[in-house]
């Protein structure tokens, strides 16, 4: 592993050897360290033992597949490192349960090599604009951004890959109101999902982080959108 590559350091897992270097020879071309996994086991090992600033990842892979790599290092090594997930399938169900799994974007295959390298810079950028908020904060609930913990009140709080980044959204932009049309294209990019999937996941949400304690900080604005904000604080001074 590099550090010293100034474009970035990118892990392939993918078992297509044709694929993997194809990708690698062209991210080193442009400037990015790569590292390259074939299986799946390998590229979680990987992923967890080091720090890059994407992983490209497939979704069929041998001894353990996309999905549970990408679970696995969300809730068990606790990672939040960007994954652009590669697979064959183009339903709009199989872009949900990918993301769902914790990946952050979703390229179908056959693709184009510029618009991979596209996708790889931007969730560069975007991770790196979060990393300087690495704690956020809303009266009592306290979200570590680098260590994917969440708690309110002390107590500790498990939501699922799509939760805590809608949770990320919410609490970055607090107190402002952020649209729903906002939330879905930053956690669904254009494969947007039907209108039910994003207001099931705001309903678990809330009984996560409001249901069990006094007042909630989780709040529809009618026909605005969403936020998170302590409306009981007292002004400021």
């Amino acid at each position: 592993m590099r550090r010293d590559d100034p474009a970035g350091l990118i892990l392939v897992v993918e078992d297509n050897r044709n694929l993997s270097e194809m990708v690698g020879e062209y991210l080193e071309s442009k400037g990015f360290g790569v590292d390259y996994a074939t299986d799946g086991m390998d590229g979680l090992r990987l992923a967890t033992d080091n720090s890059y600033d994407v992983i490209v990842l497939d979704l069929m892979l041998p001894r353990m597949d996309g999905l549970e790599v990408c679970r696995r290092l969300r809730n068990e090594a606790k990672k939040s490192t960007p994954v652009l997930m590669l697979t064959a399938r183009d339903t709009l169900n199989d872009k949900v349960v990918g993301l769902e799994a914790g990946a952050d974007d979703y390229l179908v295959k056959p693709f184009a090599i510029q618009e991979l390298e596209a996708r790889v810079r931007a969730l560069i950028r975007r991770d790196r604009r979060q990393v300087s908020a690495e704690v956020l904060k809303v009266a009592d609930l306290v979200l570590d951004t680098a260590s994917l913990r969440v708690t309110r009140a002390g107590q500790e709080i498990q939501l699922s890959p799509i939760g805590l980044r809608l949770l990320t959204i919410l609490m970055r932009e607090s107190p402002r109101v952020v649209t729903r049309r906002d939330i879905e294209r930053e956690i669904w990019g254009d494969g947007l999902p039907d209108s039910d999937t994003l207001r099931s996941h705001l309903y678990n949400l809330r009984k996560a982080i409001d249901r069990p304690f006094d007042r909630p900080l989780l709040h529809t604005v009618q026909t605005a959108g969403y936020r998170i904000a302590d409306l009981d604080a007292p002004p400021a001074s």
